[in-house]
C-alpha cells in the first residue's frame, strides 16, 4: 500500500500542487482583488487538501521578497480568511438555522467558532461531507468574497498562522474583521 502511494499516488498530486502554485505564482500581477478570491476560495475547496495546501503554501511564500525578507503579505491575509469562513459559517448556521441541524451537530457550534477563529479550517468537512453540494460551493463562495474584500481593503499579514490571535499585526484589522463577517454570513 505504502509503494502504490508513493509511486502510484504522489506524483500525480504533486504535480497538480505544481501546477496550482505555478498558476498562482503568474497569475500574481493579474489583479490583487481577483488573486485574493482565488486563494481564498481554494482554501474552502477542498478543506485540508491539496488545492488547500497549494494556496497555504502559495500565501506563506508571499511572506518573503526574493532577498529573504519577510513582509506583510496581502495574498497570506487573504488565504487565511479564507480557512477561517468555513468553520464559522457553520458555526453561524447552526446557531440561527437549529432545526435544520441534529443534536450531534447542534454540539459542533462552539467547536467551530473557536476552529474558525483560529484558523482551523477542518471543522467543516463533517458538513461538507453529509451535504456537499451545499456545503461546499457557500463556503467556497463565502471564502472567496472574504478574501476578495480583505485585498479590496489593502489587508495584509505578516504570520503565516493564528487566526484571531495574530489580529494585532494584521495591517487594517477592523475591514479584515468585516470581511470575515460578510464572507461568513
Amino acid at each position: 500500500v505504502s509503494a502504490i502511494i508513493i509511486f502510484i499516488v504522489n506524483p500525480p498530486v504533486s504535480a497538480l500542487n505544481t501546477w496550482i502554485s505555478n498558476a498562482l505564482m503568474n497569475m500574481g500581477q493579474v489583479s490583487g482583488v481577483l488573486l485574493g478570491l482565488l486563494v481564498a476560495g481554494m482554501m474552502a475547496v477542498d478543506m485540508g487538501g491539496p488545492f488547500n495546501k497549494a494556496a497555504y503554501v502559495f500565501g506563506t511564500a508571499s511572506l518573503l521578497t526574493a532577498t529573504g525578507a519577510a513582509v506583510s503579505s496581502g495574498v497570506m491575509a487573504s488565504v487565511m480568511i479564507g480557512g477561517m469562513v468555513p468553520p464559522i459559517a457553520i458555526a453561524l448556521c447552526t446557531t440561527f438555522f437549529k432545526n435544520r441541524f441534529t443534536e450531534k451537530e447542534r454540539q459542533t457550534t462552539i467547536t467551530n467558532y473557536i476552529m474558525g477563529l483560529s484558523f482551523i479550517t477542518e471543522g467543516a468537512i463533517p458538513f461538507a461531507a453529509a451535504d456537499p453540494l451545499r456545503v461546499i460551493p457557500s463556503c467556497v463562495v463565502g471564502s472567496a468574497v472574504a478574501g476578495g474584500l480583505s485585498m479590496l481593503f489593502g489587508c495584509t499579514l505578516p504570520a503565516p498562522h493564528g487566526g484571531i490571535f495574530v489580529f494585532p499585526v494584521i495591517h487594517n484589522w477592523p475591514m479584515y474583521l468585516l470581511s470575515l463577517a460578510i464572507g461568513s454570513v
